[in-house]
């Protein structure tokens, strides 16, 4: 068992990590920036270190510092959470190379996963569904470029190998644009992702974002907990996120969640994963695998009734997989609403002191958060604040206590978006099921 974690993150993320070790009988480190001091886990952990300026790069991001205060500390091993380092798999690397465990996947898989055109070629070859597209990087070759666009069929997408959250693509509808959407990718790519690799799949114009959360320990066995809907988006950010997924059949859950954990198997995957897809007319095609845990995995734990930190540090820790498929069964729905710190119209953010808070309660309702009366929200780093997540018997059961929490949740001193969760949630599109991942955009006018 490991005996010490240091949380290499900040918020929600890192009060949930602490909670898991709590429970596990494992002491904590938390890092921080100079402006998280008053942040909820760094007040209940057992050790603190500040890191450094606030500034991400000059803290959550700086390295040395991170591995320092694991060493000063007598650290067994590091939680990066989510965002930040946690897909860094030259971080990955030097926590392991510094004689820590990384609480993650190995840093090849990593770096493997992380480019998206090598993740591709290996889920094809481990029998996951993909987008049809380039089997690698395209080439200087114009002519070649241009018939494999028409053998794919317009519209098609170009992406950036190593992007992300929405950035690094184009969408080019015929020859005339095809060569400079390529070039101005590639020019982006190199500027923000320091890989100028680009790659091209067809575009499915009307998809609902359909992800598989996996588990895997060191021993080659893996299980995946069923699947999400993440389709309600904005600028390719999640904004609502569910389990399972609206119509996904019995017979697609366990013949795409079968493949997934396979692909984790023949690659020798270790730890939380997530297999993402888009879905459209009854097929799933795979875009990327994110590996680390995801913002949304509470719903997944709500359906399953499986704590998936606990797992995950386990699993870090040398131990087995504790569950076997056969005991992984849906029960009820669950909806998550991201709550953030920003103007519910103009999406503007809003940090300021929380002058008044109080949370939902009631039967089915979580909230995961790291803020409290008096708390400043910092204007420096992601404006998300917390996470809302009704569980129900039914889809129809889990919107009725999400209206009533939300309702319930009071957050005075700044702006929220619970105001547009509120109409999302009565949203008659959204309320019947299946919305595709450009509805709320279309919906926004934006």
């Amino acid at each position: 068992m490991i005996e010490k974690i240091l949380i290499a993150n900040r918020g929600e993320i890192a009060l949930r990590i602490q909670r898991a070790c709590r429970e596990l009988g494992i002491k904590t480190v938390a890092v921080h920036s100079d402006a998280d001091r008053d942040l909820k886990h760094v007040l209940l952990a057992d050790e603190s270190v500040c890191i450094g300026p606030a500034p991400s790069r000059d803290s959550y991001l700086h390295i040395p510092a991170i591995i320092s205060a694991a060493e000063v500390t007598d650290t067994v091993a590091i939680h990066p959470g989510y965002g930040f380092l946690s897909e860094n798999a030259d971080f990955a690397e030097r926590v392991e190379r510094s004689g820590f465990v990384f609480i993650g996947p190995k840093p090849e898989t990593i770096r493997l996963m992380g480019d998206k055109v090598s993740a591709i070629r290996a889920m094809k070859q481990a029998g996951v569904p993909c987008v049809p597209g380039s089997d690698g990087p395209l080439d200087e070759d114009a002519k070649h470029t241009l018939e494999l666009a028409r053998e794919i069929g317009y519209p098609v997408i170009i992406k950036a190998a190593g992007g992300g959250g929405g950035r690094g693509m184009r969408v080019v509808h015929s020859d005339a644009t095809l060569l400079n959407a390529i070039s101005l990718t590639k020019a982006e790519a190199g500027a923000a992702f320091g890989n100028d690799v680009v790659y091209m799949e067809k575009y499915l114009e009307n998809p609902r974002h359909v992800e598989f959360q996996v588990l895997a320990d060191n021993y080659g066995n893996a299980i995946h907990l069923c699947e999400r809907d993440c389709s309600m988006q904005r600028r390719h950010q999640k904004v609502i996120e569910e389990a399972p997924a609206p119509g996904i059949t019995e017979e697609q859950r366990q013949r795409i969640g079968e493949r997934c954990a396979q692909a984790c198997s023949t690659l020798g995957y270790r730890g939380l994963g997530t297999f993402e897809f888009l879905y459209q007319d009854g097929e799933f095609y795979f875009i990327e695998m994110n590996t680390r845990v995801q913002v949304e995995h509470p719903v997944t734990e709500m359906i399953t009734g499986i704590d998936v930190i606990k797992e995950q540090i386990l699993v870090a820790g040398g131990e087995r997989l504790r569950f076997s498929q056969d005991q992984i069964v849906p029960r009820g729905h669950a909806i998550e609403c991201r709550l953030n710190a920003e103007h519910p119209e103009t999406f503007m953010p809003s940090p300021g002191r929380i002058e008044e808070f109080h949370a939902p309660g009631g039967p089915g309702v979580r909230l995961d958060t790291h803020i409290y009366a008096g708390y400043v929200v910092p204007p420096y780093y992601d404006s998300m604040i917390g996470k809302l997540v009704a569980h129900g018997e039914d889809r129809s059961a889990a919107l009725a206590r999400m209206n009533n929490a939300l309702r319930e949740t009071i957050i005075e001193g700044i702006n929220t978006n619970i105001p547009l969760h509120r109409t999302l949630l009565n949203d008659t599109a959204f309320q019947q099921g299946g919305i595709n991942i450009h509805y709320l955009e279309k919906k926004l006018g934006l």
